[in-house]
């Protein structure tokens, strides 16, 4: 009998990952699982639970990695008769098997739970990314003080990418104390596959961070990766102004678009 999957799956959506989750919907004749079976694939093409193994899984895993790219759900039939008509088994049976991609919301990473890691916690949970904040003072980095996070990792920032999976819907946002904390802290997330580097601070704050990582033989191209200073001019002031600042650029890069005006009298020039 399969394990129950339930908790793998339970586990995997609150960790906010990427998963398939492939079921057996159908079975006639002789077919190597009864319909309920499942499977979970991974994005790097790991499984947990088995559909029946063989040339048969293996395409299911093949076809779920492509769900995982589309974020489309499918629905595959396999007739298992003839291996010269292409089948993928010989057992006579016929299988349907629904694969259905889970994607999570896109992962925020606050780095520095101060007043402006705090604003920027809440208001990206309200605009439904899953937010994780971290810092290297334990007694900042709370449930309690930072309660809209839904992970709060205590850690250096060299020590970041062990923690949490860096991938290219990750968009890492630094409100840290300064470029000691920065400089040090910086090369390990260049190195990742974050899709987004957002750097808190005024021009002089980044040129010097970024000269200093030049110094130590950080290439261009990685130091490129980096945003700043990040947020859009609004003349912000307060923790939640500089917040909003902030997302209006991260929604800009996230949804690939310019950032216009809508008012109709500012494009008439009125």
């Amino acid at each position: 009998m399969q394990p129950n999957l339930y908790p793998e799956i339970y586990a995997l959506g609150k960790a906010n990952e990427s998963f398939a989750v492939c079921t057996v919907v159908g079975a006639a004749g002789s077919s190597p699982r009864h319909a309920g079976a499942k499977m979970v694939v991974r994005p790097n093409g790991s499984i947990i639970g088995t559909i029946g193994g063989g040339e048969m899984e293996h395409r299911v895993i093949k076809s779920a990695l492509g769900c995982l790219e589309t974020g489309k759900a499918t629905l595959l039939e396999y007739h298992l008769n003839d291996l010269e008509k292409g089948d993928p088994g010989v057992c006579g049976g016929q299988v349907t098997i629904f694969i259905e991609p889970n994607l999570p919301a896109p992962k925020l990473i606050v780095l520095g739970a101060g007043h402006v890691g705090k604003a920027l916690a809440k208001l990206a949970k309200w605009l439904g990314f899953w937010v994780a904040i971290s810092d290297d003072r334990a007694d900042l980095c709370t449930p309690d003080l930072v309660p809209d996070a839904d992970a709060h990792i205590v850690c250096p920032m060299t020590d970041l990418p062990n923690h949490i999976n860096l991938d290219k819907q990750s968009y890492l946002l630094l409100t840290t104390r300064g470029v000691k904390i920065d400089i040090p802290g910086l090369p390990a997330l260049l190195e990742s596959q974050a899709g987004f580097i957002g750097v808190i601070g005024s021009k002089k704050r980044w040129i010097t961070t970024r000269n200093e990582l030049v110094s130590r033989g950080i290439s261009d191209n990685l130091i490129s990766k980096v945003r700043s200073p990040i947020g859009i001019n609004i003349h912000a002031e307060t923790p939640e102004e500089i917040a909003l600042s902030i997302m209006a650029e991260v929604l800009i890069f996230k949804n690939s678009t310019q950032g216009e005006l809508m008012d109709i009298n500012s494009k008439l020039g009125k």
